[in-house]
């Protein structure tokens, strides 16, 4: 039976943390729904370093359907859950749907991944956060304490069933331990 994954996103989301989770997954095989407030075409970014500026910089990418807004998503049905960076975790995790779904995933000990900004989301679930490891790109380092869990400073960690990671060029080894779990 194919495994079903969530990926929760929305505008802004960083173009390589989304499309490189989604089509891993379908090429592994398993189903793979991308979550947004809304059913709507997404704008996704580029962030990159360019040498003299101390803060990453933001470029339009590509166009990326989402298949189902939050308040539709019955959580029981994913087998695993994915959030991935960008700006969205900023305004995603607002929705009252996102704590719901995110807690079903801790609760049930369901493979959860999430990549750099996503740490923004799992401050919405302070009391499933506290306690627990995970890495994050270095500017949300204080959201990861604020939840009283602790920082991990390398760019790829895996702790109970949660899988962290730095950022975007930690994707091979972020998606090869979220399917080593999912797979188990």
């Amino acid at each position: 039976m194919s495994k079903k994954v969530l990926i929760i996103t929305g505008d802004a989301v960083e173009a390589l943390e989304v499309f490189y989770p989604y089509y891993r997954c379908l090429e592994e095989g398993f189903e793979a729904t991308i979550a947004s407030p809304s059913v709507k075409k997404l704008y996704t970014v580029s962030h990159d370093f360019v040498e003299g500026t101390e803060t990453y910089v933001e470029k339009p990418a590509y166009g990326l359907d989402s298949h189902i807004a939050f308040a539709d998503v019955m959580p029981s049905e994913y087998d695993g859950l994915i959030i991935p960076g960008g700006r969205a975790p900023e305004y995603i995790r607002l929705d009252e749907s996102v704590p719901a779904i995110v807690r079903h995933f801790f609760e049930e000990n369901k493979p959860v991944g999430a990549i750099c900004h996503a740490a923004q989301v799992l401050s919405v679930v302070p009391d499933l956060m506290r306690g627990k490891e995970y890495t994050a790109y270095i500017a949300c380092k204080p959201d990861v304490q604020a939840c009283g869990a602790k920082y991990i400073e390398e760019h790829l960690h895996v702790y109970e069933n949660l899988v962290s990671g730095h950022a975007w060029p930690d994707l091979p080894g972020f998606m090869r331990e979220f399917i080593s779990l999912l797979n188990k």
